[in-house]
Protein backbone atom coordinates (compact mmCIF):
# COMPACT_ATOMS: atom_id res chain seq x y z
CA UNK A 1 0.00 0.00 0.00
CA UNK A 2 1.24 3.47 -0.79
CA UNK A 3 2.00 5.79 2.10
CA UNK A 4 -0.59 8.28 3.34
CA UNK A 5 -0.23 11.88 2.40
CA UNK A 6 1.94 13.96 4.77
CA UNK A 7 0.09 14.74 8.00
CA UNK A 8 -2.72 12.26 7.33
CA UNK A 9 -3.59 9.45 9.71
CA UNK A 10 -3.64 5.84 8.63
CA UNK A 11 -7.43 6.02 8.39
CA UNK A 12 -7.72 8.97 6.00
CA UNK A 13 -8.04 6.61 3.00
CA UNK A 14 -4.43 6.57 1.66
CA UNK A 15 -4.32 6.35 -2.11
CA UNK A 16 -3.39 2.96 -3.48
CA UNK A 17 -1.66 2.06 -6.69
CA UNK A 18 -4.10 0.16 -8.89
CA UNK A 19 -1.98 -2.98 -9.11
CA UNK A 20 -1.51 -3.10 -5.35
CA UNK A 21 -5.18 -2.61 -4.57
CA UNK A 22 -6.36 -5.30 -6.99
CA UNK A 23 -3.72 -7.72 -5.74
CA UNK A 24 -4.57 -7.14 -2.08
CA UNK A 25 -8.36 -7.03 -2.41
CA UNK A 26 -9.07 -9.48 -5.23
CA UNK A 27 -5.90 -11.52 -5.64
CA UNK A 28 -5.53 -10.22 -9.20
CA UNK A 29 -2.02 -10.24 -10.69
CA UNK A 30 -1.83 -8.55 -14.09
CA UNK A 31 1.18 -6.96 -15.68
CA UNK A 32 -0.87 -4.86 -18.07
CA UNK A 33 -2.39 -2.72 -15.31
CA UNK A 34 -1.24 0.90 -15.42
CA UNK A 35 0.75 2.41 -12.57
CA UNK A 36 -1.94 4.87 -11.53
CA UNK A 37 -3.24 5.95 -8.14
CA UNK A 38 -6.73 4.98 -6.98
CA UNK A 39 -8.70 7.70 -5.22
CA UNK A 40 -11.98 5.87 -4.55
CA UNK A 41 -14.09 2.77 -5.11
CA UNK A 42 -17.50 3.43 -6.68
CA UNK A 43 -20.41 1.19 -7.63
CA UNK A 44 -22.69 4.07 -8.68
CA UNK A 45 -22.00 6.39 -11.59
CA UNK A 46 -22.71 9.50 -9.51
CA UNK A 47 -19.87 8.52 -7.13
CA UNK A 48 -17.22 8.20 -9.84
CA UNK A 49 -14.45 10.80 -9.88
CA UNK A 50 -10.94 11.02 -11.25
CA UNK A 51 -8.99 8.00 -10.02
CA UNK A 52 -11.99 5.78 -9.20
CA UNK A 53 -12.24 2.03 -9.57
CA UNK A 54 -15.73 1.53 -10.97
CA UNK A 55 -17.48 -1.75 -10.15
CA UNK A 56 -20.05 -2.38 -12.89
CA UNK A 57 -22.44 -4.51 -10.89
CA UNK A 58 -25.18 -6.51 -12.57
CA UNK A 59 -28.43 -5.87 -10.69
CA UNK A 60 -31.93 -7.22 -10.94
CA UNK A 61 -32.97 -4.47 -13.32
CA UNK A 62 -29.87 -2.54 -14.40
CA UNK A 63 -26.48 -3.76 -15.64
CA UNK A 64 -23.75 -1.38 -14.47
CA UNK A 65 -21.74 -2.11 -17.60
CA UNK A 66 -24.16 0.17 -19.44
CA UNK A 67 -22.61 3.06 -17.50
CA UNK A 68 -18.95 1.98 -17.76
CA UNK A 69 -18.13 4.23 -20.71
CA UNK A 70 -19.54 7.24 -18.85
CA UNK A 71 -17.62 6.20 -15.73
CA UNK A 72 -14.39 6.15 -17.72
CA UNK A 73 -15.20 9.58 -19.14
CA UNK A 74 -15.72 10.80 -15.55
CA UNK A 75 -12.24 9.62 -14.58
CA UNK A 76 -12.43 5.92 -13.69
CA UNK A 77 -9.03 4.23 -14.06
CA UNK A 78 -10.36 0.64 -14.01
CA UNK A 79 -13.67 -1.16 -14.54
CA UNK A 80 -14.41 -4.29 -12.51
CA UNK A 81 -17.27 -6.61 -13.40
CA UNK A 82 -18.53 -10.15 -13.88
CA UNK A 83 -19.08 -10.09 -17.66
CA UNK A 84 -17.00 -12.31 -19.91
CA UNK A 85 -18.29 -11.12 -23.27
CA UNK A 86 -16.68 -7.70 -23.50
CA UNK A 87 -13.96 -8.11 -26.12
CA UNK A 88 -12.95 -5.61 -27.28
CA UNK A 89 -13.84 -3.24 -24.46
CA UNK A 90 -15.97 -0.26 -25.51
CA UNK A 91 -13.87 2.06 -23.37
CA UNK A 92 -10.31 2.19 -24.81
CA UNK A 93 -7.30 2.74 -22.60
CA UNK A 94 -8.86 1.61 -19.31
CA UNK A 95 -8.50 -2.03 -18.17
CA UNK A 96 -11.41 -4.34 -17.40
CA UNK A 97 -10.95 -6.82 -14.55
CA UNK A 98 -13.33 -9.75 -14.53
CA UNK A 99 -14.44 -11.23 -11.19
CA UNK A 100 -16.70 -14.12 -10.27
CA UNK A 101 -18.94 -12.13 -7.88
CA UNK A 102 -19.29 -8.38 -8.39
CA UNK A 103 -20.98 -7.76 -5.03
CA UNK A 104 -18.21 -9.55 -3.15
CA UNK A 105 -15.66 -7.59 -5.17
CA UNK A 106 -17.31 -4.28 -4.24
CA UNK A 107 -17.07 -5.19 -0.56
CA UNK A 108 -13.49 -6.46 -0.79
CA UNK A 109 -12.28 -3.42 -2.71
CA UNK A 110 -14.03 -1.01 -0.33
CA UNK A 111 -12.73 -2.61 2.85
CA UNK A 112 -9.21 -2.87 1.47
CA UNK A 113 -9.15 0.66 0.04
CA UNK A 114 -10.04 2.11 3.47
CA UNK A 115 -7.62 -0.19 5.33
CA UNK A 116 -10.26 -2.45 6.99
CA UNK A 117 -11.26 0.19 9.56
CA UNK A 118 -13.74 -2.11 11.36
CA UNK A 119 -10.72 -3.99 12.69
CA UNK A 120 -9.40 -0.81 14.33
CA UNK A 121 -12.71 -0.13 16.08
CA UNK A 122 -14.72 -2.10 18.58
CA UNK A 123 -17.53 -2.91 16.14
CA UNK A 124 -20.99 -3.89 17.36
CA UNK A 125 -23.66 -5.15 14.96
CA UNK A 126 -27.39 -4.95 15.61
CA UNK A 127 -29.87 -7.10 13.72
CA UNK A 128 -33.46 -8.33 14.17
CA UNK A 129 -36.83 -8.08 12.49
CA UNK A 130 -38.08 -5.23 14.68
CA UNK A 131 -36.25 -2.82 16.95
CA UNK A 132 -32.95 -2.65 15.06
CA UNK A 133 -32.89 1.11 14.61
CA UNK A 134 -34.03 1.96 18.13
CA UNK A 135 -31.51 -0.46 19.63
CA UNK A 136 -28.65 0.71 17.40
CA UNK A 137 -29.38 4.37 18.13
CA UNK A 138 -29.63 3.70 21.86
CA UNK A 139 -26.43 1.64 21.79
CA UNK A 140 -24.59 4.50 20.06
CA UNK A 141 -25.92 6.87 22.72
CA UNK A 142 -24.66 4.60 25.51
CA UNK A 143 -21.20 4.29 23.98
CA UNK A 144 -20.83 7.91 22.89
CA UNK A 145 -21.62 9.37 26.29
CA UNK A 146 -21.92 13.10 27.01
CA UNK A 147 -18.51 14.00 25.58
CA UNK A 148 -18.45 16.03 22.39
CA UNK A 149 -15.37 14.14 21.18
CA UNK A 150 -16.20 11.24 18.86
CA UNK A 151 -16.31 8.07 20.95
CA UNK A 152 -18.63 6.05 18.71
CA UNK A 153 -19.85 5.90 15.12
CA UNK A 154 -23.32 4.85 14.00
CA UNK A 155 -24.55 3.38 10.72
CA UNK A 156 -28.35 3.07 10.84
CA UNK A 157 -31.61 3.56 8.99
CA UNK A 158 -32.53 6.84 10.68
CA UNK A 159 -29.11 8.47 10.81
CA UNK A 160 -25.42 7.76 10.51
CA UNK A 161 -23.01 9.61 12.75
CA UNK A 162 -19.39 10.03 13.70
CA UNK A 163 -19.69 11.02 17.33
CA UNK A 164 -22.58 13.50 17.28
CA UNK A 165 -21.93 14.67 13.73
CA UNK A 166 -24.62 13.61 11.27
CA UNK A 167 -23.46 11.92 8.05
CA UNK A 168 -25.85 11.79 5.07
CA UNK A 169 -25.94 8.93 2.57
CA UNK A 170 -27.83 8.90 -0.73
CA UNK A 171 -30.52 6.29 -1.29
CA UNK A 172 -33.04 4.66 1.00
CA UNK A 173 -31.47 1.57 2.54
CA UNK A 174 -31.33 0.03 5.99
CA UNK A 175 -27.69 -0.84 5.24
CA UNK A 176 -25.73 1.52 2.94
CA UNK A 177 -23.51 0.15 0.18
CA UNK A 178 -20.07 -1.18 1.08
CA UNK A 179 -18.08 1.93 0.00
CA UNK A 180 -20.22 4.08 2.27
CA UNK A 181 -20.05 1.69 5.24
CA UNK A 182 -16.25 1.39 5.18
CA UNK A 183 -15.83 5.05 4.36
CA UNK A 184 -17.79 6.09 7.44
CA UNK A 185 -15.90 3.64 9.65
CA UNK A 186 -12.62 5.03 8.30
CA UNK A 187 -13.76 8.58 9.14
CA UNK A 188 -14.63 7.41 12.65
CA UNK A 189 -11.23 5.78 13.15
CA UNK A 190 -9.49 8.89 11.83
CA UNK A 191 -11.45 11.03 14.29
CA UNK A 192 -10.28 8.88 17.19
CA UNK A 193 -13.51 6.97 17.83
CA UNK A 194 -13.25 3.71 19.78
CA UNK A 195 -16.58 2.09 18.89
CA UNK A 196 -18.80 1.59 15.87
CA UNK A 197 -22.44 0.50 15.89
CA UNK A 198 -23.64 -0.96 12.59
CA UNK A 199 -27.33 -1.66 12.04
CA UNK A 200 -26.94 -4.89 10.09
CA UNK A 201 -29.94 -5.92 8.01
CA UNK A 202 -30.61 -9.26 6.35
CA UNK A 203 -30.42 -7.46 2.99
CA UNK A 204 -27.01 -6.10 3.97
CA UNK A 205 -25.71 -9.61 4.53
CA UNK A 206 -27.45 -11.25 1.57
CA UNK A 207 -26.24 -8.52 -0.81
CA UNK A 208 -22.73 -8.66 0.73
CA UNK A 209 -22.65 -5.00 1.69
CA UNK A 210 -21.30 -6.12 5.08
CA UNK A 211 -19.16 -9.01 3.86
CA UNK A 212 -15.86 -7.55 5.06
CA UNK A 213 -17.01 -5.87 8.29
CA UNK A 214 -15.28 -7.33 11.34
CA UNK A 215 -17.72 -7.68 14.25
CA UNK A 216 -16.77 -7.93 17.92
CA UNK A 217 -20.30 -8.03 19.37
CA UNK A 218 -23.60 -9.15 17.82
CA UNK A 219 -26.96 -7.97 19.17
CA UNK A 220 -30.27 -9.58 18.13
CA UNK A 221 -33.50 -7.80 19.05
CA UNK A 222 -36.24 -10.12 17.77
CA UNK A 223 -37.17 -12.40 14.91
CA UNK A 224 -40.41 -12.94 12.99
CA UNK A 225 -41.37 -13.66 9.35
CA UNK A 226 -40.49 -10.69 7.11
CA UNK A 227 -38.84 -9.89 3.75
CA UNK A 228 -39.86 -13.24 2.29
CA UNK A 229 -40.36 -11.49 -1.06
CA UNK A 230 -36.59 -10.97 -1.11
CA UNK A 231 -35.23 -14.02 0.72
CA UNK A 232 -37.75 -16.52 -0.60
CA UNK A 233 -38.05 -18.64 2.54
CA UNK A 234 -38.12 -18.08 6.27
CA UNK A 235 -35.00 -20.22 6.63
CA UNK A 236 -33.07 -18.10 4.13
CA UNK A 237 -34.12 -14.97 6.03
CA UNK A 238 -32.98 -16.51 9.32
CA UNK A 239 -29.68 -17.64 7.82
CA UNK A 240 -28.95 -14.10 6.63
CA UNK A 241 -29.36 -12.81 10.18
CA UNK A 242 -27.38 -15.73 11.63
CA UNK A 243 -24.39 -14.43 9.65
CA UNK A 244 -23.84 -11.73 12.26
CA UNK A 245 -23.80 -14.16 15.18
CA UNK A 246 -21.40 -16.52 13.44
CA UNK A 247 -18.93 -13.71 12.79
CA UNK A 248 -19.01 -11.99 16.20
CA UNK A 249 -17.00 -13.16 19.19
CA UNK A 250 -19.96 -12.73 21.55
CA UNK A 251 -23.72 -12.29 20.98
CA UNK A 252 -26.47 -10.65 23.05
CA UNK A 253 -29.87 -12.31 22.61
CA UNK A 254 -33.31 -11.37 23.88
CA UNK A 255 -34.30 -14.37 26.04
CA UNK A 256 -37.97 -13.35 25.76
CA UNK A 257 -38.00 -13.82 21.97
CA UNK A 258 -39.38 -17.28 21.02
CA UNK A 259 -36.74 -17.76 18.32
CA UNK A 260 -33.69 -17.03 20.46
CA UNK A 261 -32.46 -20.62 20.78
CA UNK A 262 -32.19 -21.02 17.01
CA UNK A 263 -29.70 -18.17 17.01
CA UNK A 264 -27.87 -19.20 20.17
CA UNK A 265 -26.91 -22.51 18.56
CA UNK A 266 -24.75 -20.76 15.93
CA UNK A 267 -23.24 -18.08 18.20
CA UNK A 268 -19.69 -18.34 19.53
CA UNK A 269 -20.62 -17.10 23.01
CA UNK A 270 -23.99 -15.89 24.31
CA UNK A 271 -25.27 -13.46 26.91
CA UNK A 272 -29.05 -13.32 27.31
CA UNK A 273 -31.21 -10.41 28.44
CA UNK A 274 -34.92 -10.09 29.16
CA UNK A 275 -37.60 -10.53 31.77
CA UNK A 276 -37.23 -14.30 31.67
CA UNK A 277 -35.96 -15.58 35.05
CA UNK A 278 -33.12 -17.45 33.30
CA UNK A 279 -31.79 -14.33 31.51
CA UNK A 280 -28.22 -13.34 32.41
CA UNK A 281 -29.23 -9.67 32.54
CA UNK A 282 -32.79 -9.28 33.79
CA UNK A 283 -35.46 -6.61 34.18
CA UNK A 284 -37.89 -6.69 37.11
CA UNK A 285 -40.53 -4.39 38.60
CA UNK A 286 -41.41 -2.90 35.21
CA UNK A 287 -43.69 0.15 35.28
CA UNK A 288 -45.20 1.56 32.11
CA UNK A 289 -46.03 5.26 31.87
CA UNK A 290 -47.56 7.25 29.01
CA UNK A 291 -44.13 8.41 27.86
CA UNK A 292 -41.61 6.27 29.73
CA UNK A 293 -40.63 2.91 31.17
CA UNK A 294 -39.14 2.31 34.61
CA UNK A 295 -37.61 -0.96 35.78
CA UNK A 296 -34.93 -2.53 37.94
CA UNK A 297 -31.92 -4.04 36.19
CA UNK A 298 -30.41 -7.18 37.73
CA UNK A 299 -26.86 -7.69 36.47
CA UNK A 300 -23.79 -9.29 38.04
CA UNK A 301 -25.61 -9.69 41.34
CA UNK A 302 -26.52 -6.00 41.66
CA UNK A 303 -29.74 -4.01 41.19
CA UNK A 304 -29.87 -0.72 39.32
CA UNK A 305 -32.98 1.50 38.94
CA UNK A 306 -33.56 2.40 35.28
CA UNK A 307 -35.62 4.88 33.32
CA UNK A 308 -36.18 4.92 29.55
CA UNK A 309 -37.92 7.97 28.10
CA UNK A 310 -39.87 5.98 25.50
CA UNK A 311 -43.30 4.36 25.81
CA UNK A 312 -44.05 0.75 24.95
CA UNK A 313 -43.27 -2.49 26.72
CA UNK A 314 -41.50 -3.77 23.58
CA UNK A 315 -38.91 -1.03 24.02
CA UNK A 316 -37.86 -2.74 27.24
CA UNK A 317 -36.35 -5.54 25.16
CA UNK A 318 -34.58 -3.02 22.92
CA UNK A 319 -33.14 -1.23 25.96
CA UNK A 320 -31.94 -4.47 27.55
CA UNK A 321 -30.24 -5.63 24.35
CA UNK A 322 -28.53 -2.23 24.01
CA UNK A 323 -27.40 -2.24 27.64
CA UNK A 324 -26.05 -5.78 27.38
CA UNK A 325 -24.20 -5.08 24.14
CA UNK A 326 -22.78 -1.80 25.47
CA UNK A 327 -21.41 -3.47 28.58
CA UNK A 328 -19.85 -6.36 26.65
CA UNK A 329 -18.46 -4.09 23.97
CA UNK A 330 -17.01 -1.43 26.23
CA UNK A 331 -16.56 -2.87 29.70
CA UNK A 332 -18.30 0.21 31.14
CA UNK A 333 -20.04 -0.26 34.49
CA UNK A 334 -23.78 -0.80 34.82
CA UNK A 335 -24.22 2.31 36.97
CA UNK A 336 -22.74 4.53 34.27
CA UNK A 337 -24.71 2.85 31.49
CA UNK A 338 -28.05 3.11 33.31
CA UNK A 339 -27.37 6.79 34.03
CA UNK A 340 -26.80 7.35 30.30
CA UNK A 341 -29.96 5.37 29.52
CA UNK A 342 -32.03 7.86 31.51
CA UNK A 343 -30.77 10.68 29.25
CA UNK A 344 -31.79 9.01 25.97
CA UNK A 345 -34.31 11.17 24.07
CA UNK A 346 -35.64 8.60 21.64
CA UNK A 347 -35.45 8.03 17.90
CA UNK A 348 -37.20 10.10 15.18
CA UNK A 349 -40.09 8.13 13.75
CA UNK A 350 -40.04 5.54 16.52
CA UNK A 351 -42.93 6.17 18.92
CA UNK A 352 -42.33 9.89 18.35
CA UNK A 353 -44.90 12.17 19.98
CA UNK A 354 -45.44 15.02 17.50
CA UNK A 355 -48.59 16.67 18.88
CA UNK A 356 -50.62 16.66 22.07
CA UNK A 357 -53.38 19.11 21.03
CA UNK A 358 -56.09 18.99 19.87
CA UNK A 359 -55.30 15.28 20.22
CA UNK A 360 -52.22 13.16 20.89
CA UNK A 361 -50.45 12.15 17.67
CA UNK A 362 -47.60 9.63 17.55
CA UNK A 363 -45.48 8.68 14.52
CA UNK A 364 -43.97 5.20 14.35
CA UNK A 365 -42.23 3.08 11.72
CA UNK A 366 -44.21 -0.11 12.46
CA UNK A 367 -44.96 -1.71 9.09
CA UNK A 368 -45.32 -5.41 9.93
CA UNK A 369 -48.20 -7.04 11.75
CA UNK A 370 -46.11 -7.97 14.83
CA UNK A 371 -44.62 -4.47 15.01
CA UNK A 372 -48.03 -2.84 14.59
CA UNK A 373 -49.47 -5.02 17.33
CA UNK A 374 -46.69 -3.95 19.67
CA UNK A 375 -47.07 -0.28 18.76
CA UNK A 376 -50.82 -0.30 19.37
CA UNK A 377 -50.36 -2.02 22.72
CA UNK A 378 -47.77 0.60 23.66
CA UNK A 379 -50.02 3.66 23.32
CA UNK A 380 -52.39 4.50 26.14
CA UNK A 381 -55.31 6.89 25.52
CA UNK A 382 -56.72 8.94 28.34
CA UNK A 383 -59.67 7.37 30.21
CA UNK A 384 -62.55 7.00 27.76
CA UNK A 385 -60.31 7.66 24.77
CA UNK A 386 -59.72 5.52 21.69
CA UNK A 387 -56.80 4.31 19.61
CA UNK A 388 -56.99 5.47 15.99
CA UNK A 389 -54.39 3.97 13.68
CA UNK A 390 -53.32 4.91 10.15
CA UNK A 391 -51.42 2.24 8.24
CA UNK A 392 -50.57 1.16 4.68
CA UNK A 393 -48.67 -1.68 3.02
CA UNK A 394 -45.78 -1.30 0.59
CA UNK A 395 -46.00 -2.34 -3.04
CA UNK A 396 -43.43 -4.68 -4.61
CA UNK A 397 -43.00 -6.29 -1.19
CA UNK A 398 -44.38 -9.41 0.46
CA UNK A 399 -48.15 -9.34 -0.30
CA UNK A 400 -48.74 -11.90 2.44
CA UNK A 401 -48.44 -9.28 5.17
CA UNK A 402 -51.28 -7.05 3.92
CA UNK A 403 -54.26 -8.93 5.31
CA UNK A 404 -52.53 -9.46 8.69
CA UNK A 405 -51.89 -5.71 8.87
CA UNK A 406 -55.57 -5.02 8.32
CA UNK A 407 -56.56 -7.59 10.92
CA UNK A 408 -54.16 -6.30 13.57
CA UNK A 409 -55.20 -2.69 12.90
CA UNK A 410 -58.86 -3.30 13.76
CA UNK A 411 -58.22 -5.67 16.64
CA UNK A 412 -55.70 -3.35 18.29
CA UNK A 413 -57.48 -0.03 17.65
CA UNK A 414 -61.04 1.22 17.78
CA UNK A 415 -60.69 2.92 14.38
CA UNK A 416 -58.34 2.30 11.45
CA UNK A 417 -57.54 4.28 8.31
CA UNK A 418 -55.89 2.36 5.46
CA UNK A 419 -53.82 4.42 3.05
CA UNK A 420 -50.81 4.41 0.74
CA UNK A 421 -47.30 3.45 1.79
CA UNK A 422 -44.86 3.36 -1.15
CA UNK A 423 -47.16 1.36 -3.43
CA UNK A 424 -44.65 1.85 -6.28
CA UNK A 425 -45.78 0.09 -9.47
CA UNK A 426 -48.51 -1.95 -7.79
CA UNK A 427 -52.20 -1.04 -7.89
CA UNK A 428 -52.91 0.89 -4.69
CA UNK A 429 -56.59 -0.05 -4.73
CA UNK A 430 -55.70 -3.75 -4.74
CA UNK A 431 -53.36 -3.26 -1.77
CA UNK A 432 -56.03 -1.44 0.22
CA UNK A 433 -58.61 -4.09 -0.66
CA UNK A 434 -56.30 -6.78 0.71
CA UNK A 435 -55.96 -4.87 3.97
CA UNK A 436 -59.71 -4.37 4.07
CA UNK A 437 -60.22 -8.11 3.61
CA UNK A 438 -58.06 -8.74 6.68
CA UNK A 439 -60.07 -6.23 8.68
CA UNK A 440 -63.36 -7.72 7.52
CA UNK A 441 -62.18 -11.22 8.47
CA UNK A 442 -61.71 -9.88 12.00
CA UNK A 443 -65.35 -8.74 12.07
CA UNK A 444 -64.88 -5.06 11.25
CA UNK A 445 -67.00 -3.24 8.69
CA UNK A 446 -65.92 -0.44 6.36
CA UNK A 447 -67.29 2.95 7.30
CA UNK A 448 -67.65 1.98 10.96
CA UNK A 449 -64.39 0.42 12.13
CA UNK A 450 -62.14 1.19 9.18
CA UNK A 451 -61.90 3.60 6.24
CA UNK A 452 -59.99 3.58 2.94
CA UNK A 453 -58.34 6.91 2.08
CA UNK A 454 -55.75 6.40 -0.71
CA UNK A 455 -53.94 9.76 -0.49
CA UNK A 456 -51.72 9.71 2.61
CA UNK A 457 -51.88 13.46 3.31
CA UNK A 458 -55.68 13.37 3.12
CA UNK A 459 -55.69 10.22 5.23
CA UNK A 460 -53.70 11.90 8.01
CA UNK A 461 -56.06 14.87 8.07
CA UNK A 462 -59.04 12.50 8.06
CA UNK A 463 -57.67 10.41 10.93
CA UNK A 464 -57.08 13.50 13.04
CA UNK A 465 -60.55 14.81 12.24
CA UNK A 466 -62.01 11.64 13.76
CA UNK A 467 -60.13 12.09 17.03
CA UNK A 468 -61.30 13.66 20.24
CA UNK A 469 -59.10 15.19 22.96
CA UNK A 470 -58.82 11.89 24.85
CA UNK A 471 -57.89 9.81 21.80
CA UNK A 472 -54.46 8.82 20.48
CA UNK A 473 -53.76 8.82 16.74
CA UNK A 474 -50.93 6.47 15.74
CA UNK A 475 -49.47 7.07 12.26
CA UNK A 476 -47.57 3.94 11.21
CA UNK A 477 -45.41 2.76 8.34
CA UNK A 478 -43.34 5.78 7.28
CA UNK A 479 -41.67 6.87 10.51
CA UNK A 480 -38.40 8.67 9.75
CA UNK A 481 -38.48 8.11 5.96
CA UNK A 482 -38.04 11.20 3.82
CA UNK A 483 -39.69 10.02 0.60
CA UNK A 484 -43.02 8.58 -0.53
CA UNK A 485 -42.93 6.30 -3.57
CA UNK A 486 -46.16 6.76 -5.51
CA UNK A 487 -46.25 4.95 -8.83
CA UNK A 488 -43.15 6.03 -10.74
CA UNK A 489 -42.76 9.17 -8.61
CA UNK A 490 -40.56 9.58 -5.56
CA UNK A 491 -41.98 12.46 -3.56
CA UNK A 492 -40.40 14.27 -0.59
CA UNK A 493 -42.16 13.29 2.62
CA UNK A 494 -42.03 14.22 6.30
CA UNK A 495 -44.56 12.23 8.31
CA UNK A 496 -44.06 14.21 11.50
CA UNK A 497 -44.31 17.49 9.59
CA UNK A 498 -47.49 16.35 7.84
CA UNK A 499 -49.00 15.38 11.20
CA UNK A 500 -48.15 18.74 12.76
CA UNK A 501 -49.60 20.60 9.77
CA UNK A 502 -52.83 18.60 9.96
CA UNK A 503 -53.05 19.19 13.73
CA UNK A 504 -52.57 22.95 13.25
CA UNK A 505 -55.25 23.01 10.57
CA UNK A 506 -57.67 21.43 13.04
CA UNK A 507 -57.14 24.02 15.69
Amino acid sequence: MSAPEPGASRWSAPRWRLRELLREALGVERGDLPEVRVHSVAQALDDVRRGSVFVARIGRVVDGHAFAERAVAAGAVCVVGARGDLQPYPWPGVPYVRVGDDRWATSALSATFFGHPSRALRTLGVTGTDGKTTTATLLHHLLQGPSGAPQAALVSTVASRVGRRLISFPGHFTTPEAPQVHGLLARAAAAGARFAVVESSSHGFALQRLEHVHYDVAALTSFSPEHLDFHGTLEAYREAKRTLLRRAAVSVLNRDDPYWEGFAEVANRVTTVGEHPAADVRAEAVQEGPAELRFELLADGERHPCRLGMPGRFNLGNALVALGAAQLGSGLGWELLTARLARFRGVPGRMQVVATRPTTVIVDFAHTAPALQKALAAVTPRPGGRRIVLIGAAGERDPGKREPLGRVAVTGAELAVFTEEDHRSEDLVAILEAMAAGAAAAGASEGERFHLVPDRREAIAFALSLAGPDDVVLLCGKGHERTLERGRETLPWDEAGEARAAARALG
